[in-house]
């Protein structure tokens, strides 16, 4: 896995605040902006600063989510790529129901997709690490009680470039639960991306990344309301595939396993 930073968050208040687009193919779409300061990283430089943009959109034939994160290591940092870097995502899905205008749901399914997605890494200008990595496979909403929304995408994954040179299968849940508190809201929201099998020396790994934050704008009734304040947790065993204990570089000794939290301001507009 090429991640440099978690991301990958479709919140529920920026679906709820997204735009309404009448007589097109585009229902509805949100962007957000998000700032994250962290430190106990692991491989990475161990303080990472990140400025996130997020869209999300839904289509009469499916749904739309890609990121951009711009990470500034620490700027004692010794890694060779530099002291920042690029990292994204586009992940675009297709509904089966919505294509054929059939209800699919059964159960707790509320629909069956293709889901697919491009994941890019380049660590610094200069495109020293230049990775790519290719999923695509069935994913599926869930109707849940409580929660905003709920899917599940299972995924293979293939790499081109400097990752792994074989596949692996990869389960990736998503959700967003909303909580009101008083005048506002407190909004838990996040995704984990789970590598269900080894291939070479690539080895399966967890990366789960939750989100919990509380709505201050509209808590002070500010014009700038879904300003969210909270924390990203960020735990990911076996980070980009490498065993704990596992070689990373002469100048690397320790745990691959990481365990951090960052602080974090969200802005939905």
């Amino acid at each position: 896995m090429s991640r440099t930073v978690s991301s990958l968050t479709l919140a529920a208040s920026l679906l709820a605040t997204g735009h309404a687009m009448a007589e097109s193919p585009m229902l509805w779409h949100g962007e957000s902006l998000t700032y994250l300061y962290g430190q106990n990283f692991r491989i990475d430089p161990a303080i990472q600063q990140t400025v996130t943009f997020e869209h999300a959109s839904n289509w009469t034939w499916g749904d739309v989510f890609l990121f951009v994160d711009s990470i500034w290591f620490n700027s004692g940092a010794t890694d060779s790529d530099g002291n920042h870097g690029f990292y994204g995502e586009f992940s675009p899905r297709l509904s089966f129901g919505k294509l054929s205008g059939t209800d699919l749901s059964f159960g707790p399914i509320s629909d069956v997709l293709l889901a697919a997605t491009l994941e890019y890494d380049q660590n610094d200008g200069s495109g020293t690490r230049d990775n790519r990595n290719y999923l695509i496979g069935p994913g599926f909403d869930l109707k849940i009680p409580g929660f905003d929304y709920f899917q599940v995408n299972i995924y293979y994954r293939k790499p081109d470039g400097t990752t792994t040179p074989s596949g692996a299968w990869q389960v990736t849940p998503a959700w967003s639960y909303t909580i009101p508190v008083g005048r506002s809201d407190i909004l838990i929201d996040g995704y984990m991306d789970w590598v269900v099998n080894n291939k070479g020396d690539y080895h399966a790994n967890l990366h789960f990344n939750p989100q919990v934050s509380y709505d201050l704008g509209k808590a002070l009734n500010l014009e700038a309301k879904h300003l969210y304040v909270g924390f990203e947790y960020d735990y990911w065993k076996n980070k980009y595939g490498i065993k704990d204990g596992g070689y990373v570089s002469e100048n690397f000794v320790g745990t691959t396993d990481q365990n951090t939290a960052s602080l974090m301001v969200k802005y939905h507009f």
